[in-house]
């Protein structure tokens, strides 16, 4: 028998969750592509580690951007690649739960299902990030009580309240972790005239990054290129010159939040209030984004364990919901 899959479709990383498995791979969704035949000559990993060093006849493609397909047929190869790795026992089709951000349009929806079919699933369906993510977070999603999820992607931030198993309120922002990034890389280079890498940013991130300001005397040293002389060059960052610049981004999210519970009927706003705002996703991960927003909504917020992992653990997890969803998860062989 076909196991049930489910995909976390996502702009940096795609995961993919079996039932009775756990999640059984992640790799970066990025494919390597020779530009003269066509071909796809990598994905996951091997093409990631491609990513500014191809000669000029192949290029490392990340074929999702904010979180929706932008290249339509590298997606399917991609996507087929992934389902073939995990399914390579089985002999009849799986059917696969496709994570897709709230705000999604239905031709991005149909771009997703046409991607999924042709990489062999039998049977389609969507989710949208806060049903997945508060499923992966352990949240029982049917009581009549309602639950803020916050997941903050690589390329969406999806904010939803959840109440009997549907999306009372949503909203999708482009603006995650990899803004994050972008915001870092500016930053040095117009205050320090030093040009790095989004690895690089990355790295900063995760070690000085904040949304709140920390209590340590936390620093990073990092290199790069001088837009000087054209020359490495050494500097040194410290938290307070993070949290400034990412101020304004992280801003953007705390405003989508609030935005979210300006719309939340009162009754659920009291048992938000009561149990607090749930964090996913890896832009989560950020120090004190759930100090940040406890600050600004006077809610209580929290991240949720594993919270890389929630969405994707969800979107595996949904299928037992099938039966109970009316918004959220959308049988894709009836709605197209």
């Amino acid at each position: 028998m076909a196991s049930d899959i489910g995909i976390d479709l996502g702009t940096t990383k795609v995961m993919v969750y079996i039932d009775n498995q756990g999640i059984v791979l992640t790799e970066p969704s990025v494919v390597a592509v020779n530009t003269r035949s066509g071909d796809v000559l990598a994905v996951g990993e091997e093409a990631f580690k491609m990513i500014g060093r191809t000669p000029d006849n192949i290029r490392a493609i990340q074929p999702l951007k904010d979180g929706v397909i932008s290249d339509y047929e590298v997606t399917e190869q991609m996507i087929k690649y992934f389902v073939r790795k995990v399914c390579k026992k089985s002999l009849l089709k799986p059917r696969v739960a496709v994570c897709v951000p709230s705000g999604i349009t239905g031709v991005e929806s149909r771009a997703v299902i046409d991607a999924a079919v042709m990489a062999g699933a039998r049977k389609v369906f969507l989710i949208e990030e806060p049903i997945a993510a508060a499923i992966g977070a352990g949240i029982d999603i049917t009581k009549p009580s309602g639950t803020m999820i916050v997941d903050v992607g690589g390329g969406t931030a999806d904010i939803g309240v959840i109440s009997l198993s549907g999306i009372v309120v949503k909203t999708s922002i482009k603006m995650a972790g990899n803004k994050f990034d972008q915001a870092i890389i500016r930053y040095v280079k117009n205050a320090h005239n030093i040009l790095i890498g989004e690895k690089t940013a990355q790295i900063v991130k995760e070690t000085v990054g904040c949304a709140y300001p920390r209590d340590d005397d936390t620093t990073i040293e990092v290199k790069g290129r001088s837009l000087l002389n054209g020359l490495p060059q050494k500097i040194t960052l410290t938290w307070q010159e993070i949290y400034e610049c990412l101020k304004e981004p992280v801003g953007e999210v705390v405003d989508g939040v609030k935005l979210v519970l300006e719309k939340t009927p009162p009754e659920l706003v009291g048992d938000i209030s009561e149990k607090g705002i749930v964090l996913t996703g890896g832009g989560s991960l950020l120090w004190g984004f759930d100090k940040c927003i406890a600050h600004h909504t006077k809610i209580g917020a929290w991240v949720a364990e594993n919270a890389r992992e929630c969405v994707a653990i969800g979107t595996g997890k949904s299928f037992q919901y099938i039966g109970e969803f009316f918004e959220g998860f959308v049988d894709a062989s009836q709605q197209f």
